[in-house]
């Protein structure tokens, strides 16, 4: 059953546009945006089908094609419509931390960093550049590596900081396991960073860790002075 053929005023859709997007569960955004069901299931039924078996809506969104089409009901067009859903999100994120912006919210920061690392198979080492002013400059990812660690070298971390000619930077990496919960390996290498970038005058402000649902901030755990 589509979404279309529902009574007035039950479906979905018409949820959202009745009382707003906050009320609706995760399967009734789900249905919004693959609009229709099969056979026997309504499009709410086959998402709450689909995040059961994924178990959440991030591990839906992040799932391989492969994957997704293996489910009954599911095919390139509506895993085309979760990947388009999944992206436009992540460009939202991307614009409120554009180029020239402010990084005065600590939660804007942790939003972006979350759903630029937090679904990589391998780690990745990368680093939010920033002005005197603390405005972003760019975000880079510097290293990338295995699923259980990767190379940092604090050279590279500098030259780049110098070809930017950023004032100050965050530094962060994600843990492919899930857990956030830095390593002595990376309060090792944060101290390293914060030595060479010390060398030339720049800030390192704060190492984040991102896991699968948090992020550790070095920051606020006193680890850097």
């Amino acid at each position: 059953m589509g979404i279309k053929d529902w009574p007035d005023g039950e479906g979905p859709r018409e949820k959202l546009l009745k009382l707003g997007v906050g009320p609706l569960s995760d399967a009734e955004l789900l249905a919004v945006v693959l609009r229709n069901g099969v056979q026997g299931l309504s499009a709410v039924e086959l998402a709450r089908n689909l995040i059961g078996q994924f178990g959440g809506l991030r591990e839906l969104l992040t799932a391989s094609e492969i994957e997704v089409c293996r489910m009954p009901g599911m095919g390139p067009v509506k895993f085309a419509q979760l990947q388009a859903a999944a992206e436009l999100s992540k460009r939202i994120s991307q614009q409120n931390l554009k180029r020239g912006k402010i990084l005065s919210d600590p939660d804007l920061t942790r939003d972006y960093l979350m759903r630029q690392l937090a679904d990589r198979a391998y780690e990745v080492f990368a680093i939010l550049l920033l002005d005197s002013q603390h405005r972003v400059i760019q975000f880079v990812e510097l290293f990338r590596g295995t699923i259980d660690s990767a190379s940092v070298y604090p050279r590279d971390v500098v030259c780049l900081v110098l070809e930017k000619k950023a004032a100050a930077v965050i530094v962060c990496h994600n843990h492919p396991s899930g857990v956030a919960e830095p390593s002595l390996a990376d309060r090792r290498i944060t101290e390293r960073l914060k030595s060479a970038l010390e060398t030339i005058d720049v800030s390192l402000l704060d190492h984040m860790v991102v896991g699968d649902r948090e992020i550790v901030s070095f920051a606020e755990r006193g680890w850097i002075d």
